[in-house]
């Protein structure tokens, strides 16, 4: 005999077309299978870029707003900037450097003799000094309970004459220290370039509750850096 039986036949699984099975498969299961376009692949590839785009954007806002507000934290309770706009600190300070006050420096610690402070100006300042500004700079040379005075060109602290271990300039000026006890919660402070300074001389101690911090790097000129 010639003609075989065809179920008989021996398929070869090789020669077999699979591909509406797994185009059904792909279908049924992905949603997508193997028939898109080349045009609706590339508007989804364009779809998930706007979407990653959008994501990264967010990320970015986050970000930014988290910097800004602790930022403005930092500011508000840790550090400070300030611009020097007159002579009365020099040689230490000159006009136009700029400081960073360290605020928890005094919140959480104490003010001690030579330290540079900045405060909020007591009210006599505007009237003893002619100057309506807010804030001052100045050195401690009397903290509570010292008995401050001057003889001659020399600071005494409870009769002792006052090292200061700092640049200043002398003399002390027209405006002597007359004997007096520095308050409870207050400070005797005084500019380093003593003649040309109006400070406690003139309008009395800085109450604790104006100081706002200590001063504690000068960043402004760089060739001028300095850690205080």
């Amino acid at each position: 005999m010639t003609n075989e039986d065809n179920s008989d036949k021996e398929i070869d699984i090789n020669d077999f077309d699979w591909s509406p099975y797994v185009a059904s498969f792909a279908d049924e299961y992905t949603g997508m299978g193997f028939t898109q376009s080349e045009e609706e692949l590339k508007r989804q590839k364009r779809a998930r870029g706007r979407r990653r785009r959008r994501k990264a954007g967010i990320e970015w806002i986050v970000i930014i707003a988290i910097a800004l507000g602790v930022s403005a934290l930092a500011r508000v309770f840790i550090f400070q900037t300030y611009y020097i706009p007159s002579a009365s600190m020099e040689p230490t300070l000159l006009i136009g450097d700029r400081i960073i006050v360290n605020k928890l420096s005094v919140s959480l610690g104490t003010v001690n003799t030579g330290d540079i402070i900045v405060f909020k100006a007591p009210a006599a300042v505007a009237t003893q000094c002619g100057d309506s500004v807010s804030d001052l700079v100045k050195r401690v040379v009397g903290v509570p309970g010292d008995r401050v005075s001057s003889k001659g060109d020399t600071i005494l602290i409870n009769g002792v004459p006052l090292k200061e271990n700092w640049p200043h300039n002398e003399p002390l000026g027209a405006r002597v220290i007359e004997k007096q006890k520095v308050p409870a919660d207050s400070y005797f402070v005084i500019g380093d370039n003593h003649p040309n300074s109006c400070d406690s001389r003139y309008w009395g101690y800085v109450p604790r509750e104006n100081v706002i911090g200590k001063v504690f790097v000068r960043i402004w000129p760089f060739s001028r850096l300095h850690w205080f």
